[in-house]
């Protein structure tokens, strides 16, 4: 499931889309949260360049919203139907659920839009 050359693997491990052989990230720790938007120029091994242009990342704000959405929606159902709490109680699960899941968030956001444009390559950095 998690093999290299699959998106599924870049995407959970934060790995180089390229080459994915190893982190776009300084930290690979997302719990550590003053550091948890701090990557890599470029990936060492094939030489891709993570700000593909400037303000790349931006567009990651809309894929973390949609996220944030299905966090949202998931843990109102949890709470609410699962748990068969009252709406103050599901809208307070919502709230830490979303602080909770933070920083897993933005950063599979940021995994899953440079996915979107950028496609493995089996053959790059070799020599």
């Amino acid at each position: 499931m998690l093999k290299k050359g699959s998106k599924l693997n870049s995407i959970l491990t934060g790995s180089c889309p390229k080459c994915q052989n190893e982190s776009m990230y300084s930290d690979k720790n997302p719990l550590h949260l003053t550091k948890v938007l701090k990557m890599n120029d470029h990936c060492s091994h094939c030489g891709l360049k993570y700000q593909i242009e400037p303000s790349f990342f931006y567009g990651a704000m809309y894929v973390s919203y949609g996220l944030n959405v299905a966090v949202g929606i998931a843990a109102f159902i949890i709470s609410f139907v699962f748990f068969q709490t009252t709406i103050e109680q599901s809208f307070i699960a919502i709230v830490i659920s979303l602080i909770v899941l933070f920083p897993f968030v933005l950063r599979l956001s940021r995994n899953l839009y440079i996915n979107m444009f950028v496609s493995y390559d089996p053959k790059a950095g070799q020599k």
